[in-house]
Order: structure tokens, then sequence, then C-alpha cells
């Protein structure tokens, strides 16, 4: 088989879910968009009675429209005409947003929101298409425009697009989006999570108009196996897709190349390249690509770098690299919820610089696009992770289903930035047959969508049978991966930090190791004796410990401690210390630094 058809092989397998639902359009970001962000109507329904009759038959599914759907819009046609709710009477939600934080009366709800916007619209073309782009919506999204559907996703943390061409009217648009955040134990993540479960349209939704053939999808990034030369592939939908010319532009760089099309709208390429400036930490480079066909247009800002392991170093640019790190929920603790604008993103990241941090494990489930984007700008290497987390149902088909589309989903979006070196495919899941077998699959689809980064996992690790003080990574996934990352909390949920004088690892695999995460709870404030738990001084000690234990390892290549910032848990009940925070954050839930966030940077400073 030769490389163009691989290459198709590849291209349609790594699609297939992807096309059950409306393909996804890549790089929204920089496309003329209309924002429908701002104050949307919304109706809270717990017994989901705007979905449901009470015979629990779905109203979607009816061949005659009720209009006490919700989603129909309907109004009285009279006065005597019985219609059970009312959107425009309804109150309001900010989106993007979460409704826990913005409705004292939803902080602890989990089930179905309305939500409804109204709008107006007219096309530039009477022959373009136009999508409604959504950044996410946690966790189950029913779309609907003018009372019809439009489709469903599920996943709260990916983004998703449905064509609306024949539904759109130039006056009185309304979208509505029944959104469901209820935990269910099929699902990615499942039931249990250590982390808050915010409802709502969390990220921008946008209007995007298109021409009738435009750019769908790219991907431009250097050749792993020759970093003098950038390939890829360009892909084109609508209505004429075969034998379109395109023209990719970089004019920095001297390129000026023009590709054809193949039967199905797909241009790979490869092309020499003099005098890049590869993109790093230290020299985030960034280059204007420009992708043009006779029809449409679009441009970005990619960075060139390659990143592979060697042994047991992690090479960026062929020269060995220590990941200086740090957790991150996408939480935002001043405002109290979940991280939205690029503004909140600034705030991370700005913290993780100051900690002194190269390298950022955005936890537990890809982060908005805006801490890309950014991370891009800064010189900040991302570690992205796909929400299998703890345990899941691993014999589940729809389960596994789920996982691989959110991570084709977080792939086709982040795939162009440099800043992203590490593709996540799961937090601390017991190994067994199925669990080991569900993630290779998954290592597998990403390896077949990109070839350019590493891949990795927070694996499990066991003691010695026979000295309880030396620690291995037995985990069978340990084969797959790139690099060996595992979370460890000694000091913290085993013993105390003295303990950590005792520990040795003796890993067996010649491959870099990564600690993905360590750490320990302190309240902001409450001090006391290093060995009193909750307090500062025992967070800072029990820093000070586990970077002198973790240094021993031979093959370590990078931290990523836990975590930056405390965020809410509903697991975490201790009146007067957690009052549903986590509080292992080196930064306070009011912006406050801990004394470990001086240890850390220390550290980081002291590591050339």
């Amino acid at each position: 088989m030769n490389k163009a058809c691989l290459f198709l092989f590849f291209y349609f397998i790594s699609h297939t879910f992807l096309t059950a639902q409306n393909e996804l359009i890549i790089n929204v970001y920089n496309r003329e968009s209309t924002s429908l962000n701002g104050t949307w109507n919304y109706i809270a329904d717990l017994y989901e009675n705007g979905y449901y009759n009470y015979r629990y038959e779905a109203f979607d599914q009816k061949e005659n429209l009720d209009r006490n759907a919700y989603f129909s819009n309907s109004k009285p046609t009279g006065k005597s005409d019985r219609i059970e709710y009312d959107f425009d009477k309804s109150k309001t939600l900010n989106v993007p947003g979460d409704w826990n934080s913005q409705d004292d009366k939803l902080f602890y709800y989990e089930g179905t929101v309305w939500y409804k916007k109204s709008f107006n619209y007219k096309k530039t073309n009477k022959d373009n298409k136009v999508f409604v782009y959504f950044g996410a919506a946690n966790y189950k999204a029913e779309v609907y425009l003018n009372g019809k559907k439009l489709g469903t996703h599920v996943g709260g943390f990916t983004p998703f697009n449905f064509e609306i061409t024949n539904l759109l009217e130039e006056k009185d648009n309304f979208l509505i989006v029944k959104v469901d955040n209820k935990r269910i134990k099929e699902g990615v993540p499942t039931l249990n999570t250590d982390w808050w479960n915010y409802g709502g349209i969390t990220r921008d939704v946008k209007l995007v108009e298109v021409p009738s053939t435009y750019i769908r999808d790219y991907f431009i990034q250097l050749n792993p196996a020759n970093n003098t030369h950038i390939k890829g592939y360009i892909k084109l939908s609508g209505e004429e897709i075969a034998n379109k010319k395109i023209n990719i532009g970089i004019a920095e760089l001297k390129i000026n190349k023009t590709v054809i099309t193949n039967s199905y709208g797909i241009a790979d390429f490869e092309i020499p390249a003099k005098k890049i400036k590869y993109w790093s930490y230290k020299n985030p480079y960034l280059y204007k690509v420009d992708i043009k066909t006779d029809s449409d247009e679009i441009t970005d800002q990619i960075g060139f770098r390659t990143i592979k392991t060697s042994g047991q170093d992690i090479l960026l640019n062929g020269k060995p690299v220590f990941l200086k790190g740090i957790s991150i929920h996408e939480e935002n603790p001043l405002k109290g919820g979940r991280a939205t604008t690029m503004e909140d993103a600034e705030l991370l990241l700005n913290w993780a610089k100051e900690l002194g941090c190269n390298f950022v494990r955005l936890a537990h489930y890809p982060h908005n696009e805006h801490m890309l984007r950014l991370a891009d700008k800064k010189g900040i290497m991302v570690w992205e992770e796909n929400p299998v987390y703890w345990t899941i149902q691993w014999e589940n088909k729809e389960t596994y289903q789920n996982a691989e589309n959110q991570l084709k989903e977080v792939i086709s979006r982040d795939k162009n930035r440099a800043a992203v070196i590490i593709w996540s495919m799961a937090n601390e899941t017991p190994v067994s047959e199925p669990r080991t077998s569900f993630l290779k699959n998954l290592a597998s689809t990403a390896r077949k969508m990109d070839s350019t980064r590493l891949l990795s996992a927070a694996l499990e690790q066991n003691t010695d049978k026979n000295n309880p003080d030396v620690m291995h990574i037995d985990d069978p996934f340990a084969n797959t991966v790139d690099i060996l990352s595992f979370n460890q909390y000694i000091g913290w949920y085993a013993g105390l930090p003295e303990r950590t004088g005792k520990i040795v690892w003796e890993i067996d695999h010649d491959k870099p190791v990564f600690i993905s995460e360590f750490g320990a709870g302190a309240k902001y404030g409450f001090h006391g004796d290093k060995t009193e738990r909750w307090t500062e001084e025992f967070q800072e000690y029990l820093y000070e410990e586990t970077l002198k234990m973790i240094s021993k390892i031979p093959q370590l290549r990078g931290i990523s401690p836990w975590i930056l910032v405390d965020f809410r848990s509903p697991r975490r009940h201790l009146p007067g210390i957690q009052d549903e925070w986590n509080r292992k954050g080196l930064i306070s839930s009011e912006g406050n630094k801990k004394k470990a966030f001086f240890v850390l940077r220390e550290f980081y400073q002291s590591k050339p």
C-alpha cells in the first residue's frame, strides 16, 4: 500500500465517529464568525418535562410535535391555550459560563438545563453554508434550531458544530440547547471524579459562515523524520472538492506551494524549508501560515518543532529538555467557576510562568482553546489529557466510542499547536486486561491521527513484594507509551513526609520518567509545626522532601506537581479547611501563594 493510500485509510479510520455528527471545522478561532455569547434565557428542568411526555417518551422522537416540548419555543395562541413554559419570561445565564457559579439555586445542580438564544442573521452570500459552533457544553448537548433537531454531542470538554444553512431565517431564529450534566456510570469520565461537575454551555458559541466549498481541516507540522521539511494535509468539504487547487503560503520562509486535492478533497504535501526558526520554550516563534483556495482562505499561527524521546531523554528540537511543570484545572478561583476567557488563561499561565514552569499538565480533560493558543505564544509546553479517569466501563463498546471520539476531537482541534507535546490517554486507571486493551486502542488512534507528538498516561505503580520501600512500574501500558508518567503521594496518602527518604524506584524500562502528580493539602494562612497536617509548613516540608526523593530517579525528565491553584471538589468536606475545595494548590482559592510555591520555584531555578 503506497503512502497516499495509507494516509487515506488512517484519515477515514480516525474520522469515522466524527462523521456521525457534523465533521469538525478546524480553526474556527481565526475565522470570521458571529458570536452568540452573552445572555441566554434558561429553564432548569429537573424532571425533563420539556423533553419527555408523562409516559417518558421523548418529544423529539414523536411524529407529531407537542407544543409543550421546550425546543419548540411555543407561545399561546389565545387566552385558553395551555403552554407551561416561557423562555422569554425566564431568567438568564451568561454564555460561556457554568450555571453553578451564576445561580445559587444551581450550585449543586446536576441535570437538565434548557438554554434559548434568539438572533437574526443574513448571509453574506446566498450560496454559503452556515454552521453553529460550540467550544464545549458539559456534558450531553441536544441542539435545536427553529424547532428542528440538529443533533447530539456527548462529552463536556471538546468542540462540535452543526450545519444550519437550510434552517436559518434572516429574522427571529431561536437556538435551543438542552444541556445535561448528570454523571452516568457508562460516561467518560464516569460517576466518580475529584473536581466540580460544572454544567452548562461553558465555551464560546459562534455562527460560522463558509463558502459552498471550504477548508475544513488541515495538519501542518514539521516532518518528525526530517526537521527541514514541513508536511501535512489539507481537507476540503462542500460541493466541489476534487481536483481543487490549494495554495500554502508561509511568506517568511519563502514558501508558496500549490497542491491539488484528490477525489476525497484531500491534498497531502511535503515542502522543504530553509532556515526555520524552531519553536521552543525559550523562543516560541510562530509563523503566519496562509491557506487559500479559489473560494476560501484561512490564516493560522503555527510553530514548528520536533519532540521525541531517545532512551531516557526527552528531546525538543533534538536537545534534551527537563519539563518544569505544574498541573492545572480549568477553573478561575478568583471568580469562582469554570475558566472561560482569554483573561482566565492569562491568569493561570502567568502564575505558571512566575513559578518557573516551561510546561503545564492540563488535567484531567481538554481545556479551553485559549489555553493552547496562549501557551503557543508564551512558550509553555503542554500535556493534554483525555478524561479517561480512574475507572470506567472498560468492556462497554459505547463507552470506548465515547472516549475515542473525545480524543479525536481534541487532537483535531489542537494538532497544529506547537505547545502541545504530549497526548495523555488516561489518569490512574487500575490495571486489568480490558483496561489495557482499551488504552492501547486509544493510543493506536492517537498515533494514526498524529505521529508528531508523544503519548503518555498517569500509570499505575506498585511496591516490591519483599520491600515496601522499593517501587516499580508494572503497568503493561508502560510498553505502549513514550514517557513513563505516574502520580505518587508518598508523605500524604502513604505515610508522612519523612518516609520519602526511604523510597527507591527501580524502573526497568529505558524511557524517560515523568512524575505527573505529587503534593499535599494546605489551607493558606494556617500555620503550625511541619508535622501538622493542613498547615503551609506541612505542605512545604513535603515538597522539600519529595523533590529530594524523586531527584534520585536516574531517568527523571520532568514533573507536574498537583496543583497550581486550589479548586472546588465535592469530595472534600473537612470544615474550616477544605469546605469543598481541594487544598493541594500552591496558590489559594483567593490567589495567595503558599510557602510550597517558593520551594518549587527555587527548585526550578536551580535546574539547568
